[in-house]
């Protein structure tokens, strides 16, 4: 069942289609997320406004939703069996190894991060404060650059997404992470459209493109969504642009152990996995195979040994729906 709506056209909007699924628009609340920053708005009124755009923005959000076929592939670092690399490894780090065999079902994802415009819309949504109005945050703040968000919010935003549509969507596991940016498991080092990362103003931004894609005005900070094209397929800055957080807690040793079919990680942990790297890091740091981590509130102890956070601005997000054939 659809339900035909008269989408108005978003700052983010790339691209519209004249149906979505039919849902409950802005009548659920969030519920709060587990470190208590989405509290529960039972009073808050959608104005017409933002019902209009959270229309566009589900609308948006199912139009860009790549399908990636299930298959098997060998997740990790596989230089050795890449003969571009010739039998040498692309990462000298030793948690992405052993490589190992794994196979997946089905599912789709995003084919861009979530943009401010878009987290903006959802924050209006549900009765939140804007995220990353104050500090250092706000120079990296622009409209089509991807959200800067810790691990709950990227959660929550998924779930959201869920509670529109009435679709299982959910932050991507790590291994449907690097599943799709090696287009389905394809010996690609950097998930551009060549599988290279050499060439600015080809397959990654020049500095001057960077610098005019937020207030920043510096090369370390994010560059403007959708801004090259995509790998094979059809996904934009995969780990290019930002951290992208996965739902899969850490563990170092976890490929040791991994399993085989459809691996969602460790039971608990203490960090939550990202992949990609931070504004500016070397393009080594990109590998489609890097495994990163942090707190998923991120927190830590400074060296005066009191608890903090670190700026959220570099982590970003894009959510998986779990269905095994196309929507």
């Amino acid at each position: 069942f659809v339900l035909p709506i008269d989408v108005s056209k978003g700052c983010a909007s790339m691209y519209s289609r004249r149906y979505v699924p039919a849902v409950a628009l802005m009548t659920l609340v969030l519920a709060a997320c587990g470190d208590g920053s989405a509290n529960s708005q039972e009073d808050h009124q959608a104005t017409p406004e933002n019902d209009q755009a959270v229309k566009a923005l589900i609308e948006r959000t199912m139009d860009n939703l790549v399908f990636v076929e299930g298959g098997t592939f060998q997740m990790g670092d596989f230089g050795p069996i890449d003969p571009k690399a010739e039998g040498l490894p692309y990462s000298a780090d030793m948690d992405n190894k052993p490589l190992h065999e794994v196979t997946l079902d089905s599912f789709s994802i995003s084919a861009y991060q979530v943009s401010y415009a878009d987290y903006d819309v959802y924050t209006e949504a549900t009765g939140q404060e804007m995220i990353n109005t104050e500090g250092l945050e706000v120079d990296y703040r622009a409209p089509d650059v991807p959200a800067g968000v810790d691990w709950y919010q990227a959660r929550d935003y998924c779930q959201w997404l869920g509670d529109q549509t009435g679709l299982p969507f959910a932050l991507p596991t790590e291994a449907q992470w690097e599943y799709a940016a090696r287009s389905r498991g394809e010996f690609y080092p950097f998930s551009t459209f060549d599988g290279r990362f050499v060439e600015p103003g080809k397959n990654f931004p020049t500095d001057e493109e960077i610098r005019n894609s937020t207030p920043a005005q510096g090369p370390y900070s994010p560059y403007t969504i959708g801004l090259y094209p995509p790998n094979p397929l059809g996904i934009y800055q995969m780990g290019l642009n930002g951290f992208e957080w996965t739902n899969d807690w850490y563990d170092e040793n976890y490929y040791e152990n991994s399993p085989k079919y459809n691996p969602t990680g460790p039971e608990s942990g203490e960090k939550k996995v990202r992949r990609g790297a931070s504004f500016g890091e070397t393009g080594r740091s990109m590998l489609t195979v890097s495994r990163r981590s942090a707190p998923p509130d991120l927190s830590y102890d400074d060296p005066r040994g009191l608890r903090t956070h670190s700026g959220v601005g570099s982590n970003t997000v894009r959510c998986t729906v779990n269905l095994p054939d196309p929507l």
